[in-house]
């Protein structure tokens, strides 16, 4: 039979089938094409799996997600609305990178102390400028 079943396309995208049919509810993947009655998924689908799990691990809604895979509904400056919800979400993902950087530098800096407690870290930098 031509095409994966939901069970191998899960296997392949590391997500649970329950999750396909989600997507394909809220129109984020296709219908797919059924043989026998069972769904058949084209293998292609992969790349815009993983576009929708690194999208959704980033903080995109089910909502934004569409708008980036499919554009808006309406036809007015369709163009100006996905590139000022583009530049939103690119700016909330910059500071959540800032926010990450700044915990890495955090957890860098306390495998490298020996101290028992943050506080104590925080003192030591305080008082002397290292831990």
């Amino acid at each position: 039979m031509a095409g994966l079943s939901i069970g191998q396309l899960a296997a392949r995208a590391e997500v649970n089938a329950s999750t396909l049919r989600y997507y394909e509810t809220v129109g984020l993947i296709p219908a797919p094409e059924r043989k026998n009655g069972q769904r058949r998924y084209d293998e292609r689908l992969l790349d815009r799996i993983n576009f929708i799990k690194v999208a959704q691990q980033t903080g995109f809604s089910i909502q934004e997600i569409a708008v980036l895979l499919e554009g808006f509904e309406t036809d007015d400056s369709l163009t100006e609305r996905w590139e000022q919800m583009a530049k939103q979400k690119r700016s909330e993902l910059e500071e959540k990178k800032k926010q990450i950087n700044s915990m890495i530098q955090i957890l860098e800096n306390g495998l490298s102390c020996k101290c028992l407690t943050w506080s104590e870290c925080l003192e030591k930098i305080e008082n002397n400028g290292s831990c």
